[in-house]
């Protein structure tokens, strides 16, 4: 047990989220008096005289480590409860680091965006290397992430203009999959399963294309992304129907519209021939590895030989730009594992490639999978993206976007590569929160960006199939109120 005990402020939050983060454990308990057992925490903000920030670590009673903030960092913050907060983090990593040796590749931030703080500070015209101090000094970051972070948003630049920003990208969620895999979070139910309602579902997502056309028939539409689940677990005549009211309602001015393939048993001659008469121009084939051990313990039906059959039939099919997603530290993955995946995926040599860390989330089945299959530790997750990121450049592929997540192993992020102009814009977007991303379908959410107020409103949509289908009227109703207003 891990005991905290605040003095002088109460960021609870901030604080609680570091410590979990660095010691992958959710067994932190705040206290209103100091304890002499287990290890114990105190974290001071002074104000009386002169401000002064102090971080204590005790031991079964004995201080092992001290620590203070320097009250001069920060001058960009002119908020002062930000700039207390940030300086509290920095100096309770401090004292952390002086009695545990475990890495902090990411310091003190404990967002899942963190290219923001750097678009920040593009915007106020600071230079690369004046970005690199910040992110390591006063951040505490890596000089290998502070990098990363540098270059994924040189690469995001170029499309986050202010023409842009006035647009707005539409998401389509079809929550169906053949499966659900252990690690998964997001709404997914059997296509086995619920068959019987996938007519009325695209009928209802239909329905509030429809109404959001109406409401945002001022805005031009920049992107689409159908995601899931699995969108190409419909039918082929299903899905059809869903794209050609797209084009229908917002028109074919669409800078980019990506559909999830996903899953290769999903993907037949009739989904891919549908998907290329409708002039889709990206297309997912998400293996997540291609050890065909991994794929049965994780719960796909599907084998690395339907991997590359699927991939290459998209080819043959006159797809050019084609992801694939990977997942690193799969329950039972080694280093060996993920260089065998690395070595099929080059010689497919998709567009781009999505690496993400895995994740423990608690809506997924993986806890119960752990006492089978141990997970990776720190130093081996960061040996296998080590690895991802060599092969990456071996394909000639550029840092695009990236993000974080709670419960990652090893306390890494996910990263987006591209080849040159293959980036997919509608992650960029959805990332940097710069422009509305209206969201339709079961358990999506709606982001409504104003750029001038610096403000986003979430508008999300009930997850439940059922309650979807039944509150469809209602979830039309909380955007059009939302977007109303920022309009």
């Amino acid at each position: 047990m891990l005991k905290v005990r605040l003095i002088g402020h109460d960021f609870e939050y901030e604080i609680f989220e570091l410590l979990r983060s660095y010691y992958n454990t959710e067994n932190i308990k705040f206290v209103d008096e100091k304890t002499d057992n287990d290890l114990y925490i105190e974290s001071i903000l002074k104000q009386d005289i002169a401000p002064a920030i102090i971080t204590c670590v005790y031991k079964d009673g004995s201080l092992i480590s001290r620590e203070t903030a320097d009250y001069n960092e920060f001058k960009q913050f002119k908020d002062l409860k930000k700039k207390n907060k940030t300086l509290i983090k920095k100096s309770l990593l401090n004292a952390i680091l002086k009695v545990n040796t475990k890495k902090a590749p990411w310091g003190i931030l404990t967002g899942i965006r963190p290219t923001k703080i750097v678009h920040t500070l593009m915007d106020d015209g600071k230079k690369d290397t004046e970005i690199l101090a910040i992110l390591t000094d006063e951040y505490m970051i890596a000089s290998e992430k502070a990098k990363l972070l540098v270059d994924v948003c040189n690469q995001e630049r170029q499309y986050l203009t202010e023409e842009n920003s006035k647009k707005y990208s539409l998401y389509v969620s079809i929550p169906f999959c053949p499966t659900r895999c252990v690690y998964c979070s997001f709404p997914s139910n059997s296509i086995d399963k619920f068959k019987d309602y996938t007519d009325r579902y695209v009928d209802s997502v239909i329905y509030e294309l429809a109404k959001t056309y109406e409401i945002m028939k001022s805005k031009e539409l920049y992107t689409v992304y159908i995601g899931g689940g699995t969108p190409t677990a419909l039918s082929h005549e299903q899905l059809d129907r869903i794209i050609k009211f797209i084009y229908s309602k917002f028109g074919e001015g669409i800078k980019e519209f990506t559909v999830e393939a996903g899953r290769p048993d999903t993907i037949s001659k009739e989904i891919l021939n549908m998907l290329k008469q409708n002039k889709i121009d990206r297309i997912s084939i998400n293996p997540q590895t291609m050890c065909d051990d991994t794929l049965s313990i994780i719960g796909r039906k599907h084998t690395s030989s339907d991997i590359i059959r699927a991939f290459d039939m998209a080819r043959g099919y006159g797809f050019n730009n084609i992801n694939m997603d990977l997942i690193v530290g799969l329950p039972g993955e080694n280093i060996s594992n993920v260089e065998r995946t690395m070595d099929l995926i080059y010689n497919l040599k998709p567009s781009n490639l999505t690496v993400h860390t895995l994740a423990i989330k608690r809506a997924s089945k993986l806890k119960s999978y752990l006492d089978k299959y141990p997970l990776a530790d720190g130093k081996t997750i960061e040996k296998m993206l080590e690895i991802t990121q060599n092969w990456t450049h071996k394909m000639g592929m550029k840092p695009y976007y990236m993000y974080r997540q709670k419960q990652m192993l090893g306390n890494f992020e996910n990263v987006g590569y591209s080849i040159k102009d293959k980036e997919c814009i509608y992650n960029i977007m959805i990332m940097e929160e710069r422009q509305s991303i209206i969201a339709v379908g079961a358990g999506a959410v709606s982001k409504i960006v104003d750029i001038e107020k610096n403000q986003i409103t979430r508008v999300p949509n009930v997850k439940d199939l059922y309650e979807y289908l039944n509150r469809v009227d209602e979830m039309v109703k909380r955007k059009e109120k939302a977007i109303t207003k920022e309009l």
